[in-house]
């Protein structure tokens, strides 16, 4: 994945959410704030998730927005979000999003790239256990 997507600063590894609106709200925070997105992408993020559910297996959820969202989006980049005590996903066990903000098509490699990590059960485990953003950068970009 290339390096230039993650900003250390939308590796946030310790955070709590009382649900899942809550945790996707939390992720498009994190990529508002490294000004990746416009204000609107993270009431889209919620209406993707709200119309099918971003939840992908192994405590892992790919918060995104919608289609019609894509011009909130001033760069590609991802965030990526850990919630140690997990967060109730529509009856699934989340304990990691990856936001994710892309214009155009961005977002098909990026998920790709992230499945690719994912379907490796050692990576996704370090990924889900990571308690420093130097070792989440590392799994991502490696």
């Amino acid at each position: 994945m290339r390096d230039d997507l993650l900003d250390p600063r939308a590796v946030l590894l310790h955070e709590s959410a009382p649900d899942r609106e809550a945790a996707v709200r939390r992720c498009g925070r994190a990529l508002a704030d490294v000004g990746a997105v416009a204000e609107p992408y993270v009431e889209a993020m919620l209406e993707r998730e709200r119309s099918l559910s971003t939840y992908v297996g192994e405590g892992v959820a790919i918060p995104h927005g919608t289609n019609a969202s894509k011009g909130d989006v001033l760069r590609d980049a991802i965030c990526v979000v850990r919630f140690p005590g997990g967060v109730d996903w529509d009856g699934e066990h989340v304990t990691l999003c990856v936001g994710i903000a892309a214009k155009d098509n961005g977002h098909v490699p990026l998920l790709a790239a992230l499945a690719e990590i994912l379907l490796d059960p050692d990576r996704a485990r370090a990924l889900r256990e990571a308690t420093e953003v130097s070792d989440v950068i590392k799994e991502l970009t490696a």
